[in-house]
């Protein structure tokens, strides 16, 4: 496996090199600050749609390895909203939510947690999600 830096979307809308390893993501929006969050989080629920936030370091392995699963996720399935979030660069929110691994991967809908998935399991991560994007188009 090579590494690779992907663009991630920020919240002025610009492409911006995100400093984790994967894929290029159309549909992962890389979250710098406790305000860009906040957006995100009101544009979903406006949206109708299920936010995924994935709390993870650059420098985790696990973190790493499930980068391009994310990806791939993210493209497939449209309806819902990705977004990555470096607990390091946004410790208090990450301890607002009471991040004690990483990656850890909340699901959210109406700015209120639906699920909740810990690990880089790339098995069961896509079929966690699957389920949760069935669950939005049923809504």
């Amino acid at each position: 496996m090579f590494l690779q830096f992907f663009k991630c979307h920020n919240e002025d809308g610009k492409d911006h090199q995100a400093r984790c390893v994967g894929l290029a993501c159309r549909n992962v929006h890389h979250i710098t600050t406790i305000q860009s969050w906040e957006a995100k989080l009101t544009e979903a629920t406006r949206d109708g749609k299920i936010l995924v936030a994935n709390f993870s370091t650059p420098w985790s392995g696990p973190c790493r390895s499930i980068a391009p699963t994310c990806c791939e996720l993210a493209d497939k399935y449209p309806s819902l909203m990705f977004l990555t979030v470096d607990v390091d660069e946004l410790a208090e929110l990450s301890t607002s939510w009471d991040i004690n691994a990483t990656p850890t991967f909340f699901f959210l809908k109406d700015g209120r947690q639906v699920d909740k998935f810990v690990g880089a399991d790339k098995v069961e991560l896509p079929k966690k999600i699957a389920a949760i994007a069935n669950v939005a188009n049923r809504s």
